[in-house]
């Protein structure tokens, strides 16, 4: 997963059609290309922190669940399994949210 900044968006793309005009003529300048390789390493280097990160948060919300679910298991009739249940609802909420995050950050 790749996660470019705005800036470093827009200077690629700007190299990039910088290097095309360049090879059209046969003459492309190595410091396009290198400049281009640079921001594609910083890209991709954020971007397996912050996978790592949602794997991190998606484990943290797994544990919740499990927790939430033990919290059912035990608690008491009545009001106090009501409000287990709420939680545990709150918490399967948040996981679906962070695996949908997760799944859609793995498939960029």
């Amino acid at each position: 997963m790749d996660s470019y900044t705005r800036s470093e968006a827009r200077e690629r793309r700007r190299l990039f059609w910088k290097g095309a005009h360049q090879a059209l003529g046969d003459n492309l300048d190595p410091a396009v290309t290198r400049r281009i390789h640079e921001i594609d390493a910083k890209a991709a280097e954020r971007g397996a922190r912050e996978l790592a990160a949602l794997q991190s948060k998606a484990e943290t919300d797994r544990q919740a669940v499990a927790k939430a679910k033990a919290e059912v298991k035990t608690s008491k009739w009545g009001t106090d399994r009501n409000a287990a249940r709420d939680a545990l609802k709150a918490a399967e909420k948040q996981l679906r949210r962070s695996e949908n995050v997760l799944h859609r950050a793995e498939q960029s």
